[in-house]
């Protein structure tokens, strides 16, 4: 009885000692990066969508999120306190009530079609927006989104660059609904009648339904900022509306599509397009560069910084996990020293990342991804990538400050840095580590070999 515990007893210790040398061996190999990490909450550069987003408004026809401020987020993120980004949605055959904000506005497209009116005293124009089109709202401009679509919803992302005050702008709604007044019940009686030279009781009934909507046959106020359309309101609004689908990019005021123009950068595992300042005059007014992004899984967009640019990474579809590499401030024995920090996280669909100038970022892709991105001060930014065969900057120093800069001797870091053979986007498993993993037996399996 005690012979056949011993061989059982010896098996399970033999099973304990192994996976302590597996746990140990991953310990060590991240603990000797000796890099401080931080992930999620910690991470001062993500917004969770579920968390870092404020309800402006909500029915069940769509809803209207503005992200918090950047600036109260963390302050490294200060040079971001003058801009916001809102996001909107809304259901088939609906329409986002006509307003105005204090603000610029650079609305893009990330799922449906819609159908954008921009008003003006002289007149109005009405644009056919698909996935991927952008355009520039100026401050104090009256315009109304319609979704045409019978089946699918309209998803808009928003960076708004408030006018009046640094990190808040208002929207100024005509309509009077159950959400909020007009902005024009806010004159007075007097002003009101001479300015439509008509009664207050009709001005009341007409514009704000404040008397008689309770009586059948009379207008009453709408539910919300999101209304319903009928078909025949849907089809009287778009027979007149623009096709966006061949605009020239250098528009000075119609919308352009990110995703009609040639990839940036482009291979089997992902693909950039990218539309900058010196290339659009709405862009260059706002000094911010557009970029949409598609990876996928398993595909890794390889380390790169921008050298001016701030960018605001907006999660349409899939996730990732993202690392960002930056450098924290430590105080020791009256000396300044400088620690690399990795901020890492996860992301997910709706999530906002900051990526700031200078910082070293690499995405992965863990599913099918498409993001877009908004760089801040864009105006002669230059993307540096730091692996490679093409664009390459680390490839561009000469071998002797290689030699010097590197432990290794100047040929083997010229030969590490030019071994991969793909340009920006690669697979995320290397192929040595592929080859390593195959040739290489796990502990727990070299122990039970000894046992036979």
């Amino acid at each position: 009885m005690m012979r056949a515990r011993i061989p059982l007893l010896l098996l399970l210790g033999i099973l304990f000692l192994a996976s302590l040398s597996v746990s140990f061996g991953i310990r060590e190999q991240h603990e000797s990066q000796d890099v401080s990490v931080s992930r999620g909450k910690n991470n001062p550069f993500y917004f969770n969508s579920d968390r870092w987003f404020r309800t402006l408004f909500r029915n069940q026809f769509g809803h209207l999120r503005v992200l918090q401020r950047f600036d109260q987020r963390s302050n490294q993120l200060q040079n971001l306190e003058n801009y916001r980004v809102v996001e909107f949605e809304s259901k088939p055959n609906t329409l986002l009530l006509p307003h105005h904000a204090d603000a610029d506005f650079l609305l893009v497209v990330l799922n449906g079609r819609a159908v954008l009116t921009l008003v003006n005293p002289d007149g109005r124009d009405s644009y056919i927006l698909e996935q991927g089109h952008a355009q520039k709202i100026p401050a104090g401009t009256i315009f109304f989104l319609v979704n045409p679509d019978d089946n699918e919803n309209l998803r808009i992302i928003k960076l708004a660059v408030p006018v009046n005050n640094p990190h808040r702008f208002q929207d100024f709604f005509l309509s009077s609904t159950e959400a909020q007044q007009s902005y024009l019940q806010g004159f007075s009686k007097n002003i009101l009648e001479a300015s439509f030279d008509s009664d207050i009781k009709e001005i009341n009934r007409v514009l704000f339904g404040e008397e008689g909507q309770q009586q059948k046959g009379e207008e009453s106020q709408q539910e919300g900022v999101i209304v319903e359309l009928k078909r025949e309101q849907i089809r009287e609004l778009t027979k007149h509306a623009k096709s966006s689908s061949k605009k020239s990019l250098s528009s000075e005021d119609e919308p352009f599509n990110l995703r009609n123009q040639k990839p940036v950068y482009s291979n089997r595992f992902g693909r950039l397009h990218e539309i900058t300042p010196e290339k659009n005059p709405q862009l260059r007014d706002l000094d911010v560069f557009l970029s949409y992004v598609d990876i996928k899984e398993g595909g890794l967009l390889i380390p790169s910084y921008n050298s001016k640019a701030t960018v605001i990474l907006v999660v349409n579809e899939g996730e990732a996990n993202i690392e960002l590499v930056g450098l924290k401030q430590q105080q020791q024995q009256q000396q300044q020293s400088w620690e690399v920090q990795r901020y890492s996280a996860e992301l997910s669909e709706d999530d906002v990342f900051v990526i700031p100038a200078a910082y070293p970022v690499a995405i992965n892709a863990t599913s099918n991804l498409n993001f877009l991105a908004f760089g801040i001060n864009a105006k002669n930014n230059q993307r540096n990538f730091l692996a490679g065969e093409k664009d390459n900057v680390i490839s561009e120093i000469p071998n002797q400050v290689l030699e010097v800069a590197f432990p290794g001797s100047g040929e083997k870091v010229v030969k590490l840095i030019n071994k991969q053979s793909l340009s920006y986007f690669v697979d995320a498993q290397s192929q040595q580590k592929e080859k390593q993993s195959k040739g290489r037996k796990d502990p727990l399996s070299s122990i039970l070999d000894t046992l036979h």
